[in-house]
């Protein structure tokens, strides 16, 4: 039997942008679909995940694969008029908490629509972090 849903799913399908924190472990990794460089720390990748909700529209999850060691959730959503399929991998610490989170998205057309999104996004993430 697989463990039940990751508390980081209903977050994000709540779009309960102030949970995010208390889901990730203070190191936690994400590991972007646009770029090769890892970010790290929990206050980064919160800030992240909330500039990412602001790209995404009519996200949803559709599917999720549970073991001891983490979740995969597949998930559908757009970025603009571009549609995007991906996953996110979440592997979680003895507490549950998210020790790293990689995100991939396919098609090509969509880690494009994505990656300009996002740069967009980052300066809002900038001053957020200042704040």
């Amino acid at each position: 039997m697989s463990p039940a849903s990751h508390p980081f799913r209903a977050a994000v399908e709540a779009w309960d942008l102030e949970a995010f924190p208390s889901l990730l472990a203070e190191d936690v990794v994400f590991r972007s679909p646009v770029a090769f460089k890892p970010y790290e720390g929990r206050e980064l990748v919160a800030a992240i995940l909330r500039g990412v909700s602001r790209v995404f529209e009519d996200f949803r999850y559709v599917r999720e694969i549970a073991n001891e060691e983490g979740h995969v959730l597949e998930f559908r959503t757009r970025v603009g008029e571009v549609e995007v399929h991906g996953v996110d991998i979440l592997t979680t610490n003895a507490q549950g908490l998210v020790t790293e989170l990689i995100v991939m998205v396919r098609p090509l057309s969509a880690s494009n629509a994505l990656a300009a999104a996002m740069k967009v996004q980052f300066a809002a993430i900038a001053d957020e972090l200042k704040a």
